[in-house]
């Protein structure tokens, strides 16, 4: 058996954008930003360093939710992982891991850097879900 679930909270590192597939399926990408702690080897010092998480929200949330988000907003995410894999134009093998959105939680208002907010979304079931290839980005 395996699982695939991941839960994360962060900071939306831009604006979210908008689109649709070619069968009408609205897709909603976004980034979020996650910090690691470490320990900086020279310094001594406790460090953030941030990691950069893409998502995608389908369907009718994923329109209802475009107008909500805003780059700086904190949330808090739970989702599954999907791996995508494709070649560039210019001929080079490209890949990527991303999370695709099954529930949202708005954890700052927006324009409002942290604390408050609370508001949880849920996204589509997988049935209703494109496939790659009808994802337009």
């Amino acid at each position: 058996m395996s699982i695939n679930r991941v839960m994360i909270s962060g900071n939306l590192t831009r604006d979210p954008e908008l689109r649709s597939t070619s069968g009408g399926t609205a897709v909603l990408k976004l980034g979020v930003a996650v910090n690691d702690r470490r320990k900086n080897q020279q310094t001594g010092e406790w460090e953030d360093v941030p990691n950069f998480v893409d998502c995608t929200i389908f369907g009718t949330r994923a329109e209802a939710l475009a107008q909500y988000l805003s780059k700086g907003q904190k949330v808090a995410i739970e989702g599954k992982l999907r791996f995508s894999s494709w070649e560039s134009q210019q001929g080079e093998k490209r890949s990527k891991l991303e999370v695709v959105v099954d529930e949202i939680e708005f954890m700052s208002s927006r324009g409002e850097g942290g604390g408050g907010g609370g508001r949880t979304f849920a996204a589509p079931e997988a049935a209703d879900l494109p496939s790659d290839d009808e994802i337009p980005f």
